[in-house]
């Protein structure tokens, strides 16, 4: 008996990477415009960004992301006052499947929210800082990175896209017979929906004292239902996640430069400005000072 091995199918194939960023863009910023012969993939962390491209023209708004097509002309900008986080991924890749992306944004699910971070993390160990640095046309790998490293990118990469392109063809054969709506088809898919609205009020209430005793009375739960909520699904304990995204809003805050440590330590709802600065140097590996000090050398450079 003799096997017969069978050829793989690739439909969806990113032959090469040009850039991963992760830039915090300062207040009121904007990029000159811009193409080139492959895709980019602009994602909103934090905050949210105006675009301006050949397919699409409004604002991008966090968990949200658009797909510049190749040689598709376009720029970015944030307002006076917002101080956004953003990914920003150059890639290589011949499937028209992926042009719906570049139509409208797209709201990512919070699995796909985390393979995206992924793929940053994983681009940490395969490309040399900076990573911060618009129009960065040669973006040098290192020497030594792990096994496979390189290739898991572009597997993640990959998978990521497979699953938005197969989601949103399930949304539309769904909505085939469905009488037309107004509403506009952002994919949003949890598999936690519970998760999904706790975080996002998280998220709207950051400035407002926040306890897992008001969280579980306000979405009919208990501490330990909670608490394993995002102990299975997001690896951490709810405080941790609040302080996570205090700490987030507070670098914004810091980008625009208009209010002291204490009083972004007050507004926050941190119990004083020394265990704000605590925080912030365990998550960051820096004091805040030191931040303030790295964004002022930014805004002077620029």
């Amino acid at each position: 008996m003799q096997f017969k091995l069978k050829t793989i199918q690739y439909d969806l194939n990113i032959t090469r990477i040009a850039n991963v960023h992760y830039f915090e863009f300062i207040s009121n910023y904007h990029t000159e415009s811009d193409y080139h012969p492959f895709h980019e993939l602009v994602y909103v962390d934090r905050g949210e960004m105006h675009v301006k491209a050949e397919n699409y023209q409004g604002v991008l708004r966090a968990q949200q992301f658009i797909l510049h097509l190749p040689n598709e002309k376009h720029m970015l900008s944030c307002d006076l006052g917002s101080a956004p986080s953003v990914i920003i991924i150059g890639f290589e890749c011949n499937c028209p499947r992926l042009d719906f992306l570049s139509q409208q944004p797209i709201t990512l699910s919070l699995q796909n929210q985390r393979l995206l971070g992924e793929i940053i993390k994983e681009s940490r160990s395969v490309f040399l800082p900076p990573y911060d640095i618009p129009n960065l046309e040669d973006m040098k790998k290192r020497k030594d990175f792990p096994f496979g490293a390189d290739q898991l990118i572009k597997s993640q990469l990959e998978y990521f896209f497979i699953k938005l392109i197969r989601e949103h063809e399930s949304e539309e054969s769904k909505s085939a017979d469905a009488p037309p709506s107004d509403a506009p088809s952002n994919l949003v898919a949890s598999e936690n929906p519970l998760l999904t609205e706790i975080c996002h009020y998280i998220k709207e209430h950051l400035t407002q004292k926040l306890t897992l005793s008001e969280l579980s009375l306000l979405f009919a739960t208990n501490k330990t239902t909670l608490c394993a909520l995002f102990r299975n699904n997001l690896n951490c304990t709810a405080v941790d996640y609040i302080n996570k995204e205090r700490l987030e809003l507070a670098k914004q805050m810091m980008r625009k430069n208009d209010k002291t440590l204490t009083q972004i330590a007050d507004e926050l709802n941190f119990s004083s400005v020394h265990y704000f600065t605590r925080l912030f140097t365990k998550h960051e590996n820096m004091p805040p000072t030191q931040y303030l000090k790295m964004i002022k050398t930014k805004q002077n450079i620029e």
